[in-house]
Protein backbone atom coordinates (compact mmCIF):
# COMPACT_ATOMS: atom_id res chain seq x y z
CA UNK A 1 0.00 0.00 0.00
CA UNK A 2 1.42 3.33 -1.12
CA UNK A 3 1.43 5.98 1.86
CA UNK A 4 -0.69 9.04 0.28
CA UNK A 5 0.26 12.57 0.71
CA UNK A 6 -1.43 14.95 2.96
CA UNK A 7 -1.04 18.31 4.53
CA UNK A 8 -3.71 17.49 7.68
CA UNK A 9 -1.69 16.65 10.65
CA UNK A 10 -1.99 12.65 11.05
CA UNK A 11 -0.93 14.02 15.19
CA UNK A 12 -2.30 11.82 18.44
CA UNK A 13 -6.26 11.92 18.45
CA UNK A 14 -6.32 12.16 21.96
CA UNK A 15 -5.64 15.82 20.92
CA UNK A 16 -8.61 15.88 18.23
CA UNK A 17 -11.00 16.12 21.11
CA UNK A 18 -9.89 18.87 23.27
CA UNK A 19 -10.17 21.39 20.39
CA UNK A 20 -12.12 21.48 17.42
CA UNK A 21 -10.50 22.60 14.14
CA UNK A 22 -10.41 26.41 13.49
CA UNK A 23 -11.97 28.56 11.55
CA UNK A 24 -14.71 26.39 11.09
CA UNK A 25 -18.07 28.48 9.31
CA UNK A 26 -21.26 27.75 11.24
CA UNK A 27 -23.15 25.13 9.73
CA UNK A 28 -26.30 27.05 10.20
CA UNK A 29 -28.11 29.81 11.67
CA UNK A 30 -30.38 27.18 13.54
CA UNK A 31 -29.80 23.88 14.15
CA UNK A 32 -33.11 23.22 14.97
CA UNK A 33 -34.39 24.82 11.45
CA UNK A 34 -32.06 22.40 9.72
CA UNK A 35 -33.18 19.25 11.53
CA UNK A 36 -36.88 20.11 11.34
CA UNK A 37 -36.63 20.43 6.92
CA UNK A 38 -37.89 16.93 5.86
CA UNK A 39 -38.17 15.04 9.06
CA UNK A 40 -41.89 14.18 8.61
CA UNK A 41 -43.45 16.08 6.17
CA UNK A 42 -47.09 16.44 5.27
CA UNK A 43 -46.56 14.66 2.31
CA UNK A 44 -43.87 12.59 0.30
CA UNK A 45 -43.42 13.06 -3.20
CA UNK A 46 -43.94 9.86 -4.84
CA UNK A 47 -41.05 8.99 -6.84
CA UNK A 48 -39.32 5.62 -8.40
CA UNK A 49 -40.26 2.81 -5.82
CA UNK A 50 -38.19 0.08 -4.42
CA UNK A 51 -37.42 -3.02 -5.85
CA UNK A 52 -38.66 -4.86 -3.39
CA UNK A 53 -38.09 -8.71 -3.33
CA UNK A 54 -40.38 -10.86 -1.26
CA UNK A 55 -37.78 -12.46 1.91
CA UNK A 56 -37.28 -16.20 1.31
CA UNK A 57 -38.28 -17.20 4.66
CA UNK A 58 -36.97 -21.23 4.16
CA UNK A 59 -34.21 -19.49 3.10
CA UNK A 60 -32.46 -17.17 5.42
CA UNK A 61 -30.81 -18.64 8.98
CA UNK A 62 -32.49 -16.66 12.11
CA UNK A 63 -28.75 -14.93 11.68
CA UNK A 64 -28.12 -13.73 8.14
CA UNK A 65 -29.07 -14.12 4.55
CA UNK A 66 -27.39 -13.29 0.58
CA UNK A 67 -26.16 -10.22 0.37
CA UNK A 68 -29.22 -9.26 -2.67
CA UNK A 69 -31.31 -9.32 0.89
CA UNK A 70 -31.36 -5.44 0.47
CA UNK A 71 -32.14 -3.46 -2.73
CA UNK A 72 -31.45 -0.06 -4.13
CA UNK A 73 -34.76 1.77 -3.74
CA UNK A 74 -33.72 3.68 -6.91
CA UNK A 75 -34.52 2.03 -10.08
CA UNK A 76 -31.68 4.25 -11.73
CA UNK A 77 -28.96 6.20 -10.54
CA UNK A 78 -29.97 9.57 -10.91
CA UNK A 79 -31.24 10.74 -7.86
CA UNK A 80 -27.38 12.09 -6.65
CA UNK A 81 -24.81 12.67 -9.28
CA UNK A 82 -21.67 11.86 -6.55
CA UNK A 83 -20.15 9.07 -7.15
CA UNK A 84 -18.85 7.00 -4.46
CA UNK A 85 -15.04 6.80 -3.91
CA UNK A 86 -14.08 3.17 -2.88
CA UNK A 87 -11.51 2.67 -0.19
CA UNK A 88 -9.03 0.27 0.39
CA UNK A 89 -11.47 -1.60 2.80
CA UNK A 90 -14.73 -1.58 1.00
CA UNK A 91 -17.68 -3.81 1.95
CA UNK A 92 -17.83 -5.56 -1.44
CA UNK A 93 -14.09 -5.45 -1.60
CA UNK A 94 -12.46 -9.17 -1.48
CA UNK A 95 -10.32 -8.29 1.50
CA UNK A 96 -13.25 -6.82 3.23
CA UNK A 97 -13.94 -8.51 6.30
CA UNK A 98 -17.53 -9.75 5.55
CA UNK A 99 -20.18 -11.70 6.98
CA UNK A 100 -20.31 -15.59 6.38
CA UNK A 101 -23.64 -17.01 5.44
CA UNK A 102 -23.67 -19.59 7.86
CA UNK A 103 -25.52 -18.53 11.49
CA UNK A 104 -22.83 -17.29 14.35
CA UNK A 105 -23.15 -18.60 17.72
CA UNK A 106 -23.11 -15.61 18.92
CA UNK A 107 -25.94 -14.30 16.83
CA UNK A 108 -29.25 -17.02 16.84
CA UNK A 109 -32.17 -15.01 16.06
CA UNK A 110 -32.51 -13.06 12.91
CA UNK A 111 -31.87 -10.42 10.56
CA UNK A 112 -32.27 -10.77 6.99
CA UNK A 113 -28.54 -10.23 6.67
CA UNK A 114 -25.95 -10.30 9.59
CA UNK A 115 -23.27 -7.30 9.67
CA UNK A 116 -21.83 -9.38 12.15
CA UNK A 117 -18.19 -9.80 10.66
CA UNK A 118 -16.67 -12.92 12.62
CA UNK A 119 -13.02 -13.28 11.53
CA UNK A 120 -12.89 -16.70 11.98
CA UNK A 121 -15.41 -17.68 9.82
CA UNK A 122 -13.89 -15.95 6.92
CA UNK A 123 -12.26 -18.54 4.75
CA UNK A 124 -10.56 -15.99 2.03
CA UNK A 125 -9.05 -13.64 4.73
CA UNK A 126 -8.24 -16.41 7.09
CA UNK A 127 -6.38 -18.09 3.98
CA UNK A 128 -4.52 -14.97 3.25
CA UNK A 129 -3.19 -13.78 6.61
CA UNK A 130 -1.77 -17.27 6.16
CA UNK A 131 -0.19 -16.50 3.08
CA UNK A 132 1.01 -13.51 5.38
CA UNK A 133 2.52 -14.94 8.41
CA UNK A 134 4.21 -17.99 6.27
CA UNK A 135 5.94 -15.18 4.52
CA UNK A 136 6.98 -13.32 7.50
CA UNK A 137 7.67 -16.62 9.61
CA UNK A 138 8.25 -19.44 7.50
CA UNK A 139 6.31 -22.01 6.74
CA UNK A 140 7.55 -24.71 9.34
CA UNK A 141 6.84 -22.47 12.48
CA UNK A 142 4.58 -23.55 14.39
CA UNK A 143 1.93 -20.78 14.14
CA UNK A 144 1.05 -21.72 10.90
CA UNK A 145 1.53 -25.41 11.18
CA UNK A 146 -1.88 -26.07 13.59
CA UNK A 147 -4.28 -23.57 11.76
CA UNK A 148 -3.53 -20.29 14.08
CA UNK A 149 -3.05 -17.41 12.12
CA UNK A 150 -1.63 -13.91 12.55
CA UNK A 151 0.06 -14.61 15.63
CA UNK A 152 3.27 -12.55 14.99
CA UNK A 153 4.72 -13.10 18.53
CA UNK A 154 6.58 -16.79 18.17
CA UNK A 155 9.01 -16.62 20.73
CA UNK A 156 11.96 -14.81 21.11
CA UNK A 157 12.35 -13.75 17.84
CA UNK A 158 10.04 -10.74 18.31
CA UNK A 159 12.68 -8.10 16.36
CA UNK A 160 12.75 -10.12 13.20
CA UNK A 161 9.20 -10.65 13.26
CA UNK A 162 9.14 -7.06 13.58
CA UNK A 163 11.85 -5.95 11.31
CA UNK A 164 10.02 -8.88 8.61
CA UNK A 165 7.02 -7.06 8.90
CA UNK A 166 8.15 -3.82 7.95
CA UNK A 167 9.38 -5.34 4.79
CA UNK A 168 6.07 -6.40 4.06
CA UNK A 169 3.89 -3.20 4.93
CA UNK A 170 4.12 -1.75 1.41
CA UNK A 171 2.23 -4.87 0.20
CA UNK A 172 -0.63 -4.79 2.83
CA UNK A 173 -4.12 -2.25 3.07
CA UNK A 174 -4.25 -0.20 5.86
CA UNK A 175 -7.27 -2.65 6.97
CA UNK A 176 -4.64 -5.51 6.96
CA UNK A 177 -1.99 -3.36 8.65
CA UNK A 178 -4.70 -2.27 11.74
CA UNK A 179 -5.63 -6.18 12.20
CA UNK A 180 -1.92 -6.95 12.65
CA UNK A 181 -1.70 -4.66 15.07
CA UNK A 182 -5.24 -5.40 16.86
CA UNK A 183 -3.76 -9.28 16.73
CA UNK A 184 0.08 -7.97 18.15
CA UNK A 185 -2.06 -5.76 20.97
CA UNK A 186 -4.30 -8.97 21.67
CA UNK A 187 -0.77 -11.03 22.02
CA UNK A 188 0.27 -8.26 24.04
CA UNK A 189 3.48 -8.71 21.47
CA UNK A 190 4.34 -4.92 22.83
CA UNK A 191 7.72 -5.00 19.93
CA UNK A 192 4.97 -5.55 16.98
CA UNK A 193 2.71 -3.74 18.70
CA UNK A 194 4.73 -0.88 18.85
CA UNK A 195 6.25 -1.06 15.24
CA UNK A 196 2.88 -1.42 13.95
CA UNK A 197 1.91 1.35 15.66
CA UNK A 198 4.41 3.46 14.28
CA UNK A 199 4.10 2.37 10.80
CA UNK A 200 0.48 3.55 11.26
CA UNK A 201 0.83 7.02 12.52
CA UNK A 202 2.85 7.32 8.78
CA UNK A 203 -0.36 5.79 6.92
CA UNK A 204 -3.27 7.35 8.68
CA UNK A 205 -5.09 10.96 8.29
CA UNK A 206 -8.18 12.42 9.29
CA UNK A 207 -8.34 14.41 6.26
CA UNK A 208 -7.94 10.97 3.89
CA UNK A 209 -9.33 8.09 2.66
CA UNK A 210 -12.79 6.58 4.45
CA UNK A 211 -10.17 4.04 5.78
CA UNK A 212 -7.08 6.61 6.67
CA UNK A 213 -9.60 8.65 8.89
CA UNK A 214 -10.86 5.59 10.27
CA UNK A 215 -7.64 4.09 11.15
CA UNK A 216 -6.77 7.12 12.37
CA UNK A 217 -9.55 6.40 15.72
CA UNK A 218 -9.14 2.87 15.68
CA UNK A 219 -5.36 3.70 15.70
CA UNK A 220 -5.99 5.64 19.20
CA UNK A 221 -8.45 2.64 20.40
CA UNK A 222 -5.77 0.37 20.44
CA UNK A 223 -3.17 2.64 21.90
CA UNK A 224 -5.15 3.29 24.59
CA UNK A 225 -5.90 -0.30 25.29
CA UNK A 226 -2.50 -0.91 25.27
CA UNK A 227 -1.10 1.44 28.00
CA UNK A 228 -4.80 0.36 29.60
CA UNK A 229 -6.33 4.39 29.64
CA UNK A 230 -9.17 3.87 27.14
CA UNK A 231 -11.97 4.43 30.06
CA UNK A 232 -9.54 7.09 31.58
CA UNK A 233 -9.79 9.13 28.00
CA UNK A 234 -13.21 7.71 26.93
CA UNK A 235 -14.61 9.53 30.87
CA UNK A 236 -12.12 12.80 29.77
CA UNK A 237 -13.72 13.05 26.39
CA UNK A 238 -17.22 12.92 27.99
CA UNK A 239 -16.29 15.93 30.15
CA UNK A 240 -14.52 17.49 27.47
CA UNK A 241 -17.35 17.58 24.82
CA UNK A 242 -17.74 21.03 22.19
CA UNK A 243 -19.91 23.67 23.55
CA UNK A 244 -23.83 22.97 23.08
CA UNK A 245 -23.55 25.22 20.05
CA UNK A 246 -20.98 23.55 18.45
CA UNK A 247 -22.23 19.70 19.19
CA UNK A 248 -25.59 21.07 17.37
CA UNK A 249 -23.65 22.13 14.75
CA UNK A 250 -21.21 18.97 14.58
CA UNK A 251 -24.52 16.22 14.28
CA UNK A 252 -26.59 18.80 12.02
CA UNK A 253 -23.26 18.08 9.75
CA UNK A 254 -24.06 14.22 10.45
CA UNK A 255 -28.52 14.82 10.26
CA UNK A 256 -27.93 17.09 7.03
CA UNK A 257 -25.58 14.75 4.63
CA UNK A 258 -26.43 10.96 6.01
CA UNK A 259 -29.23 9.38 7.26
CA UNK A 260 -28.70 7.44 10.16
CA UNK A 261 -30.44 10.34 12.80
CA UNK A 262 -33.49 11.05 10.05
CA UNK A 263 -34.40 7.23 9.85
CA UNK A 264 -34.56 7.31 13.16
CA UNK A 265 -36.69 10.32 14.01
CA UNK A 266 -38.62 9.74 11.04
CA UNK A 267 -39.68 6.42 11.27
CA UNK A 268 -40.48 6.62 15.66
CA UNK A 269 -42.57 9.75 14.68
CA UNK A 270 -44.13 8.24 11.58
CA UNK A 271 -44.75 4.91 14.36
CA UNK A 272 -46.14 7.04 17.37
CA UNK A 273 -48.21 9.15 15.28
CA UNK A 274 -49.96 6.17 14.11
CA UNK A 275 -50.38 4.66 17.38
CA UNK A 276 -51.49 7.02 19.57
CA UNK A 277 -52.00 10.38 17.40
CA UNK A 278 -55.54 10.26 17.91
CA UNK A 279 -55.32 9.90 21.62
CA UNK A 280 -56.44 13.31 23.80
CA UNK A 281 -53.63 13.11 25.99
CA UNK A 282 -50.48 11.68 25.29
CA UNK A 283 -47.54 10.95 26.83
CA UNK A 284 -43.94 10.67 25.06
CA UNK A 285 -40.96 8.93 26.74
CA UNK A 286 -37.55 9.44 25.36
CA UNK A 287 -34.74 7.51 26.68
CA UNK A 288 -32.27 9.57 25.02
CA UNK A 289 -33.68 12.99 24.27
CA UNK A 290 -30.44 14.84 23.60
CA UNK A 291 -31.32 18.28 22.29
CA UNK A 292 -35.21 17.36 21.56
CA UNK A 293 -35.00 17.97 17.88
CA UNK A 294 -36.84 14.85 16.94
CA UNK A 295 -40.08 15.79 18.74
CA UNK A 296 -40.40 19.18 16.23
CA UNK A 297 -41.98 18.10 13.22
CA UNK A 298 -44.47 15.77 15.35
CA UNK A 299 -45.66 19.03 17.83
CA UNK A 300 -46.19 20.54 14.66
CA UNK A 301 -48.01 18.18 12.89
CA UNK A 302 -50.30 17.31 16.38
CA UNK A 303 -50.91 20.73 15.61
CA UNK A 304 -52.91 20.26 12.48
CA UNK A 305 -54.74 17.48 13.88
CA UNK A 306 -58.34 17.46 12.76
CA UNK A 307 -60.34 18.48 15.93
CA UNK A 308 -57.62 20.00 17.84
CA UNK A 309 -54.27 18.72 19.37
CA UNK A 310 -53.91 16.81 21.85
CA UNK A 311 -52.17 17.32 25.31
CA UNK A 312 -48.76 16.22 24.74
CA UNK A 313 -46.55 15.76 27.61
CA UNK A 314 -42.93 14.67 26.92
CA UNK A 315 -40.70 12.93 29.85
CA UNK A 316 -36.63 13.31 28.27
CA UNK A 317 -34.54 11.27 29.75
CA UNK A 318 -30.22 11.57 29.43
CA UNK A 319 -27.35 10.74 30.96
CA UNK A 320 -26.21 13.20 33.76
CA UNK A 321 -22.91 13.01 32.34
CA UNK A 322 -24.16 14.30 29.17
CA UNK A 323 -23.84 17.78 27.67
CA UNK A 324 -27.38 18.46 27.30
CA UNK A 325 -28.28 17.15 30.71
CA UNK A 326 -25.44 19.22 32.60
CA UNK A 327 -25.94 23.02 33.88
CA UNK A 328 -29.67 22.76 32.96
CA UNK A 329 -29.20 21.11 29.66
CA UNK A 330 -32.71 19.49 29.63
CA UNK A 331 -34.27 22.30 31.09
CA UNK A 332 -33.34 24.40 27.79
CA UNK A 333 -34.54 20.85 25.83
CA UNK A 334 -37.35 21.94 27.61
CA UNK A 335 -37.89 25.35 27.26
CA UNK A 336 -37.27 25.00 23.40
CA UNK A 337 -39.92 22.49 23.04
CA UNK A 338 -42.61 24.64 24.98
CA UNK A 339 -42.05 27.26 22.85
CA UNK A 340 -42.68 25.75 20.08
CA UNK A 341 -45.49 23.91 21.19
CA UNK A 342 -46.96 27.35 22.61
CA UNK A 343 -46.58 29.09 19.34
CA UNK A 344 -48.64 26.02 17.82
CA UNK A 345 -51.36 25.88 20.56
CA UNK A 346 -50.63 22.63 21.58
CA UNK A 347 -50.88 21.74 25.38
CA UNK A 348 -47.45 20.51 26.16
CA UNK A 349 -45.32 20.31 29.35
CA UNK A 350 -41.85 18.58 29.76
CA UNK A 351 -40.62 16.83 32.38
CA UNK A 352 -36.31 16.27 32.55
CA UNK A 353 -34.93 13.27 33.87
CA UNK A 354 -31.40 14.00 34.25
CA UNK A 355 -30.22 10.22 34.86
CA UNK A 356 -28.91 7.64 32.63
CA UNK A 357 -31.28 4.28 31.56
CA UNK A 358 -29.53 2.02 35.04
CA UNK A 359 -30.75 5.02 37.01
CA UNK A 360 -34.44 5.00 35.91
CA UNK A 361 -37.12 3.85 38.03
CA UNK A 362 -40.80 4.17 37.54
CA UNK A 363 -41.62 7.14 39.99
CA UNK A 364 -38.84 9.19 37.78
CA UNK A 365 -41.27 8.91 34.96
CA UNK A 366 -44.27 9.93 36.09
CA UNK A 367 -47.24 7.86 34.73
CA UNK A 368 -50.34 9.09 34.90
CA UNK A 369 -53.81 7.22 33.95
CA UNK A 370 -55.48 8.31 30.96
CA UNK A 371 -52.31 8.91 29.04
CA UNK A 372 -51.62 7.47 25.89
CA UNK A 373 -48.03 6.41 26.77
CA UNK A 374 -45.70 5.43 23.79
CA UNK A 375 -41.36 5.14 24.36
CA UNK A 376 -39.04 5.88 22.71
CA UNK A 377 -35.18 4.25 22.42
CA UNK A 378 -33.12 6.18 19.56
CA UNK A 379 -29.62 4.21 19.39
CA UNK A 380 -30.11 4.10 23.60
CA UNK A 381 -30.51 0.50 24.62
CA UNK A 382 -26.78 -0.53 23.71
CA UNK A 383 -25.33 1.16 26.17
CA UNK A 384 -27.17 -0.37 29.10
CA UNK A 385 -24.64 -2.99 30.71
CA UNK A 386 -26.57 -6.68 30.06
CA UNK A 387 -25.65 -9.83 31.93
CA UNK A 388 -22.53 -10.39 30.09
CA UNK A 389 -21.42 -6.85 32.14
CA UNK A 390 -23.70 -7.08 35.48
CA UNK A 391 -25.44 -9.14 37.25
CA UNK A 392 -28.19 -6.44 37.63
CA UNK A 393 -28.54 -6.63 33.94
CA UNK A 394 -29.46 -2.90 33.61
CA UNK A 395 -30.23 -3.73 30.02
CA UNK A 396 -33.03 -6.50 30.37
CA UNK A 397 -34.20 -4.74 33.77
CA UNK A 398 -35.31 -1.27 31.80
CA UNK A 399 -37.22 -2.94 29.42
CA UNK A 400 -39.06 -5.05 31.79
CA UNK A 401 -39.32 -1.76 33.51
CA UNK A 402 -41.12 -0.11 30.08
CA UNK A 403 -43.42 -2.82 29.70
CA UNK A 404 -44.88 -2.43 33.30
CA UNK A 405 -45.82 0.85 32.70
CA UNK A 406 -48.20 -0.95 29.51
CA UNK A 407 -47.15 1.75 26.79
CA UNK A 408 -49.08 1.80 23.74
CA UNK A 409 -46.24 1.40 21.28
CA UNK A 410 -42.30 1.36 21.75
CA UNK A 411 -40.15 2.44 19.37
CA UNK A 412 -36.41 1.27 19.17
CA UNK A 413 -33.47 1.95 16.70
CA UNK A 414 -30.49 0.21 16.90
CA UNK A 415 -26.88 -0.17 15.06
CA UNK A 416 -26.78 -3.17 13.30
CA UNK A 417 -23.34 -4.77 14.52
CA UNK A 418 -22.35 -7.35 16.93
CA UNK A 419 -20.08 -5.93 19.50
CA UNK A 420 -21.38 -6.89 22.88
CA UNK A 421 -20.26 -9.99 23.57
CA UNK A 422 -17.45 -10.72 20.96
CA UNK A 423 -13.69 -11.42 22.32
CA UNK A 424 -11.22 -8.43 21.28
CA UNK A 425 -10.02 -9.29 18.02
CA UNK A 426 -13.44 -10.19 16.66
CA UNK A 427 -15.20 -7.27 17.96
CA UNK A 428 -12.41 -5.32 16.31
CA UNK A 429 -13.06 -6.89 12.88
CA UNK A 430 -16.61 -5.81 13.33
CA UNK A 431 -15.88 -2.49 14.15
CA UNK A 432 -13.53 -1.82 11.48
CA UNK A 433 -16.14 -3.41 8.94
CA UNK A 434 -19.06 -1.05 10.62
CA UNK A 435 -17.55 2.16 10.34
CA UNK A 436 -15.71 1.57 7.10
CA UNK A 437 -19.35 1.96 5.59
CA UNK A 438 -19.87 4.75 8.05
CA UNK A 439 -16.55 6.39 6.87
CA UNK A 440 -17.13 5.97 2.96
CA UNK A 441 -21.14 7.11 3.47
CA UNK A 442 -19.75 10.05 4.49
CA UNK A 443 -17.01 10.78 2.11
CA UNK A 444 -19.69 11.05 -0.46
CA UNK A 445 -21.23 13.55 0.77
CA UNK A 446 -18.78 16.09 2.02
CA UNK A 447 -15.24 16.84 0.50
CA UNK A 448 -12.57 15.24 2.68
CA UNK A 449 -10.55 18.67 3.68
CA UNK A 450 -13.92 19.93 4.51
CA UNK A 451 -13.77 21.17 8.47
CA UNK A 452 -17.18 20.65 9.40
CA UNK A 453 -16.56 16.82 8.15
CA UNK A 454 -13.60 16.75 10.69
CA UNK A 455 -15.10 17.97 13.26
CA UNK A 456 -18.62 15.70 12.63
CA UNK A 457 -16.26 12.77 12.85
CA UNK A 458 -14.17 13.31 15.80
CA UNK A 459 -16.81 14.50 18.18
CA UNK A 460 -20.07 12.21 17.18
CA UNK A 461 -18.16 8.88 16.38
CA UNK A 462 -14.62 8.90 17.31
CA UNK A 463 -14.93 8.63 20.82
CA UNK A 464 -17.62 5.05 20.41
CA UNK A 465 -14.74 3.88 18.13
CA UNK A 466 -11.81 4.20 21.10
CA UNK A 467 -14.78 2.84 23.80
CA UNK A 468 -15.16 -0.61 21.75
CA UNK A 469 -11.57 -1.00 21.18
CA UNK A 470 -10.37 0.39 24.26
CA UNK A 471 -12.27 -0.82 26.84
CA UNK A 472 -14.03 -4.35 28.44
CA UNK A 473 -15.94 -5.22 30.84
CA UNK A 474 -18.11 -2.39 32.78
CA UNK A 475 -16.03 0.64 31.11
CA UNK A 476 -17.12 -0.16 27.84
CA UNK A 477 -20.10 1.15 27.01
CA UNK A 478 -20.46 1.15 23.50
CA UNK A 479 -22.24 -2.98 23.31
CA UNK A 480 -23.93 -3.25 19.92
CA UNK A 481 -26.41 -5.96 19.10
CA UNK A 482 -27.84 -7.49 16.00
CA UNK A 483 -31.67 -6.85 15.97
CA UNK A 484 -31.83 -10.92 16.25
CA UNK A 485 -30.81 -10.27 20.35
CA UNK A 486 -32.63 -7.41 20.66
CA UNK A 487 -35.89 -9.18 19.38
CA UNK A 488 -34.62 -12.30 21.67
CA UNK A 489 -34.97 -9.40 24.57
CA UNK A 490 -37.78 -7.64 23.79
CA UNK A 491 -39.54 -10.89 23.64
CA UNK A 492 -38.25 -11.78 26.68
CA UNK A 493 -39.30 -9.02 28.47
CA UNK A 494 -42.79 -9.82 27.66
CA UNK A 495 -43.06 -7.19 24.10
CA UNK A 496 -44.73 -8.54 20.60
CA UNK A 497 -43.11 -7.17 17.50
CA UNK A 498 -46.04 -4.46 16.19
CA UNK A 499 -45.85 -4.52 12.08
CA UNK A 500 -45.05 -1.32 10.31
CA UNK A 501 -47.75 -0.01 8.30
CA UNK A 502 -47.41 1.06 4.57
CA UNK A 503 -47.47 4.77 5.22
CA UNK A 504 -44.38 4.37 7.36
CA UNK A 505 -42.49 2.59 4.67
CA UNK A 506 -44.11 4.54 2.63
CA UNK A 507 -42.12 7.99 4.19
CA UNK A 508 -38.96 6.12 4.97
CA UNK A 509 -38.43 5.85 0.90
CA UNK A 510 -39.51 9.38 0.71
CA UNK A 511 -36.91 10.41 3.61
CA UNK A 512 -34.31 8.60 1.30
CA UNK A 513 -34.52 9.71 -1.82
CA UNK A 514 -32.88 12.73 -0.71
CA UNK A 515 -29.99 10.51 -0.08
CA UNK A 516 -26.97 8.83 -2.50
CA UNK A 517 -27.43 6.09 -4.25
CA UNK A 518 -25.48 3.16 -2.33
CA UNK A 519 -27.74 3.63 0.58
CA UNK A 520 -30.56 0.79 0.60
CA UNK A 521 -33.36 0.48 2.99
CA UNK A 522 -35.66 -2.92 3.17
CA UNK A 523 -38.53 -4.17 5.38
CA UNK A 524 -38.53 -7.30 6.46
CA UNK A 525 -40.97 -9.12 9.06
CA UNK A 526 -42.25 -5.53 10.39
CA UNK A 527 -38.32 -4.63 10.74
CA UNK A 528 -37.25 -1.88 8.75
CA UNK A 529 -33.47 -1.95 7.98
CA UNK A 530 -31.39 0.81 6.84
CA UNK A 531 -27.51 -0.31 4.89
CA UNK A 532 -24.87 1.39 2.57
CA UNK A 533 -24.13 -1.08 -0.22
CA UNK A 534 -24.08 -4.47 1.53
CA UNK A 535 -23.96 -3.92 4.84
CA UNK A 536 -26.46 -3.32 7.01
CA UNK A 537 -26.16 -0.48 9.76
CA UNK A 538 -29.16 0.54 11.70
CA UNK A 539 -32.89 -1.17 12.38
CA UNK A 540 -36.05 0.44 13.58
CA UNK A 541 -39.16 -1.34 14.84
CA UNK A 542 -42.08 -1.09 17.01
CA UNK A 543 -43.22 -2.95 20.04
CA UNK A 544 -46.43 -3.85 22.25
Amino acid sequence: MQTSKHNCSTGRVHGFYYQHVPDMTPYCSSHYEVLDNNMCPDNFTQGSQMSFQTFNEGFFTLDSAPNTALYNIYDSPSAVSTSSNKSQFSPQNSQSYISDPHPSSDNNYGSPMSGCSVVDDNTDLRSRLKDLERSLLGPDSPNTADGHYCSLNHGGNLNASSNQLMQMLPKLHLSEVLYFCAQAVSDKDLVTAETLMEALDNLVSVCGTPIQRLAAYMLEGLRARLESSGYTIYKKLRCEQPSSSELRTYMGIMYEYCPYFKFAYTSSNLIIQEAVGNERSIHIIDFQIGMGTQWLSLIRSFANRPGGPPHLCITGVDDSQSIYARGGGLENVGKLLSKLAESCGVPFEFHAAAMSGCEVKRENLRIRPGEALAVNFPYMLHHMPDESVSTENHRDRLLRLVKSLSPRIVTVVEQESNTNTPPFLQRFVETLDYYTAIFESVDVALARDDKKRINAEMHCVARDIVNMIACEDAERVERHEPFGKWKARLSMAGFTQSPLSYSVNDGIRGLMKGFHENYRVQEWQGTLYLGWKDRLLSTSSAWR
